[in-house]
């Protein structure tokens, strides 16, 4: 890749940056040196990251990654219990695993010099932070191109890390021509102390249709900073879902341009946080086209003290006349230190449009918990049937129904006293 990054200065933070262990090992395994000394990670000063500082980074003087042995990341794979796909792809600290590997007849792999992507990255991506540094230390990722008219099926996409203060910076393509079809279900975990930074472009030509569904469930120790950025054009279709489960820090962004008439896209996710973890997740979607449509939901499972982070903004343009766009933001607190910071926001300078958002932030209904144990259920199995149900409305969201049922299995074993994870993989003793 020949991408450059250059990263904001700041003068108040570049006596700090100098000495931090994080920043300088980035700055040593830069391409062509595209992260300047001085530079700083983002703080709460930084609106973008007023709920997420990313100032723990700069305690680890993070690593290289070295290639995962495949018989350890055949045995990692083995515990996944994946449904059945057209094609399947694992990545083991970044580096694409070829036996594990293989790919529906007729989608076509894009090299990096011949995706558009290069040279044309929105706007809205290119002043992301995971951007840059993505674009200072990329990795090349799966790149696919699906033809004219062509349903691929279900590629799954696996990013497996084994490794101590490791980071990775895969760079992903997906490119579906008009009238194409693609589903995909990506999965993120591991175990160890890590750095994952992924970066996903996906672009719907004229009537084709996209569903992407990913799991992020990393180690509890790991940090996650995946920056997606989606560009729908005429009468076609994103259809995003994120299960937020997993690592101590982790951020999902989207960037969505509606960049043609009629096209439609959905930004939807489930966190679930515990602990003293924090899941942040981030979107603007912006409308550049009349007749447009988009749907946000974004549901939050709170416990103990962890914290969830909501800001989504849906942009309408000028241009997008008859724009119709909801956004929902609702939160399930478990315990009184468990926080949600929730940031909805509309910025419409069209006329004629339909736009609406809201936020709900709440506990477990006692009328209902009353209504349980009246009828002798114990609390604790009260409790966790009404936390399960809150869980299944959202997963409803995923309309096909072996991914549904894939992340409900992976939600069940994780809950409280459903014993060892199946979807995390677990330290070898």
């Amino acid at each position: 890749m020949s991408e450059k990054a250059t990263l904001p200065v700041s003068q108040e933070t570049a006596s700090q940056a100098a000495t931090s262990a994080g920043w300088l090992s980035f700055s040593e395994r830069a391409h062509d040196g595209a992260l300047l000394p001085g530079a700083h990670f983002p703080t709460r000063k930084d609106e973008a990251w007023h709920y997420t500082s990313l100032q723990m980074l700069g305690r680890t003087a993070w690593k290289e990654p070295c290639p995962m042995a495949l018989q350890k990341a055949r045995a990692f794979l083995d515990r996944l219990e994946l449904p059945e796909a057209q094609g399947l792809i694992v990545f083991g600290n970044g580096f694409e695993v070829p036996e594990l590997t293989w790919l529906p007849q007729g989608v076509r792999r894009l090299s990096s010099t011949s995706s558009r992507s290069d040279s044309s990255l929105p706007v809205d991506m290119q002043n992301c932070f995971s951007e840059q540094l993505n674009a200072a230390l990329c990795q090349e990722g799966l790149r696919l191109q699906v033809p004219e008219n062509q349903d691929a099926g279900l590629i799954i996409m696996v990013s497996l890390h084994d490794g101590a203060d490791m980071s990775t910076h895969l760079r992903h393509e997906f490119l579906l021509e008009k009238d194409a079809a693609l589903q995909v279900l990506e999965i993120a975990t591991g175990v160890g102390h890590y750095l994952a930074n992924p970066v996903t472009r996906v672009t719907c030509s004229a009537g084709a249709r996209c569903l992407h569904v990913k799991q992020q469930n990393e180690s509890p120790q790991a940090v996650h900073l995946a920056l997606l950025g989606s560009v729908v054009e005429e009468g076609a279709v994103y259809d995003g879902f994120t299960l937020n489960q997993g690592s101590e820090l982790g951020r999902h962004e989207v960037r969505g341009v509606l960049a043609g008439a009629h096209a439609h896209t959905q930004v939807n996710a489930l966190q679930v946080v515990g602990g003293d973890r924090l899941n942040d997740l981030t979107s603007r979607i912006r409308h550049q086209a009349p007749d447009c449509t988009s749907r946000q939901t974004v549901r939050s499972v709170l416990d103990e003290k962890g914290i969830g982070v909501f800001q989504g903004q849906i942009l309408v343009e000028r241009a997008a006349q008859k724009t119709d766009g909801e956004q929902l933001n609702q939160a399930l607190l478990l315990s009184e230190e468990a926080q949600i910071n929730s940031k909805p926001e509309l910025r419409i300078f069209a006329d004629d449009v339909k736009c609406s958002h809201g936020a709900t932030v709440g506990a477990l209904d006692e009328d209902q918990l009353f209504f349980l144990r009246a009828r002798g259920i114990a609390e604790p199995q009260a409790r966790a049937m009404l936390v399960e149900a809150f869980l299944e409305e959202s997963l409803a969201l995923v309309k096909e129904t072996e991914l549904r049922a894939y992340l409900t299995r992976c939600l069940r074993a994780s809950l409280p006293g459903a014993g060892a994870p199946a979807c995390r993989l677990e330290e070898e003793g």
